[in-house]
């Protein structure tokens, strides 16, 4: 019997600060490849291509504000003819933009008090700083530190988020496959992202991260969901990475990574046969 075909859409070239998006998607792939037949393309692509195979996986692509234009082309065309996409296109957070977070904050969700409009500038808590970020914004593109005498001018210009700017202990990401716990990884050194170490979440940290991915509504398709550990020891969320997370495997154990692969193929044939 023939293996299902995947088109694998990644950019190897993408030059990510701290991450090694060609290495990732080079293993990830060919691990794929004992259940799948996969063939890799350029996410500008993706489009014209996608017809020709059973599945769709959307990996490390890099921001698609970057050619944004030809993502929602591919996005539009992939809803409309019942592509199969993992992850699928159904979410709700970084896949739609940042109104996840205005929402999550808004609802007393465990999230980085979030405004936008000058209206709702006084649920944030006074500080000596400020983060302005883009409201459809990736990789830290257009972030902004700034003083208190900015943040209603930011917000009356429109297109932006206005966070505090959280004194944490550390960051912590916790991996899912389709809703299921996978590993968690955090930073020794809060001032350096991308350099990463196991962690050992209780289960209070899994019943955290739990939450947000149950919030969102993608059934088959990797999650990062992305916290910061405050100076109280409360977690908040920074971020819910559901359209083509880093997972940083590199940094996991064989077991770990193979118990990662393998979800991952089960997802991919779960939401092959739907």
């Amino acid at each position: 019997m023939a293996r299902p075909s995947i088109l694998y859409v990644t950019d190897l070239t993408y030059p990510a600060r701290g991450r090694r998006y060609g290495d990732e998607d080079t293993h990830l792939s060919a691990a794929l490849r004992t259940d799948f037949a996969v063939a890799l393309c350029h996410p500008l692509d993706a489009a014209d291509l996608m017809d020709s195979f059973d599945g769709v996986v959307v990996r490390n692509s890099g921001p698609v504000l970057h050619y944004q234009e030809q993502y929602d082309a591919f996005r539009a065309e992939a809803l409309r003819r019942g592509t199969r996409v993992f992850n699928e296109l159904t979410g709700r957070a970084d896949m739609a933009g940042k109104q996840y977070l205005l929402d999550l904050s808004a609802g007393g969700h465990p999230v980085i008090p979030t405004a936008e409009a000058p209206d709702d500038l006084g649920r944030l808590p006074d500080v000596a700083e400020y983060v302005a970020k883009p409201k459809l914004g990736a990789d830290s593109i257009g972030l902004e530190v700034v003083g208190p005498d900015r943040i209603a001018g930011i917000a009356a210009a429109g297109g932006m988020l206005v966070q505090p700017r959280i004194d944490f202990r550390y960051e912590v990401s916790f991996y899912f496959v389709d809703r299921e716990f996978q590993y968690a990884l955090h930073t020794p050194d809060k001032d350096v992202r991308w350099q990463l170490a196991p962690y050992r979440p209780s289960a209070e940290d899994l019943a955290f991260a739990q939450h947000f991915v149950d919030w969102n509504t993608v059934d088959h398709g990797i999650q990062r969901v992305d916290a910061c550990r405050t100076t109280d020891g409360e977690l908040l969320l920074v971020e819910l990475e559901d359209l083509n997370p880093y997972l940083s495997l590199d940094l996991l154990e064989a077991g770990q990574r193979e118990s990662f692969t393998a979800a991952m193929k089960d997802s991919l044939h779960r939401l092959l046969r739907r």
